[in-house]
């Protein structure tokens, strides 16, 4: 995300989009929800390399993982009051 997200894209569906455009990079992204599926603003992302034999279920573990590590940091930073939105910046503190 957010290359690859919205309304229907959730699951499998995000990785099979991601490896049939073609994408050498795909990730995790912990962002605000709105109204707009997908569309708040970015709080953290990370990103891993998709490989050559990548199918969709063996690029989702390893974002998986991956939000496994963004997920709880950013909500750390949250607890933290070291996150700063404004509009659709947002810096960490």
């Amino acid at each position: 995300m957010p290359a690859f997200g919205g309304k229907g894209y959730y699951g499998l569906k995000v990785h099979e989009a991601a490896l049939s455009y073609g994408v050498k990079v795909s990730g995790a992204t912990v962002h605000f929800v709105e109204a707009e599926v997908d569309g708040g603003a970015i709080i953290m992302q990370g990103a891993v390399r998709v490989e050559n034999d990548d199918t969709p279920e063996s690029l989702q573990q390893r974002v998986l993982a991956l939000e496994h590590e963004i997920l709880p940091a950013a909500m750390k930073l949250l607890c933290e009051g070291k996150v700063q939105k404004i509009g659709r910046t947002v810096k960490i503190l």
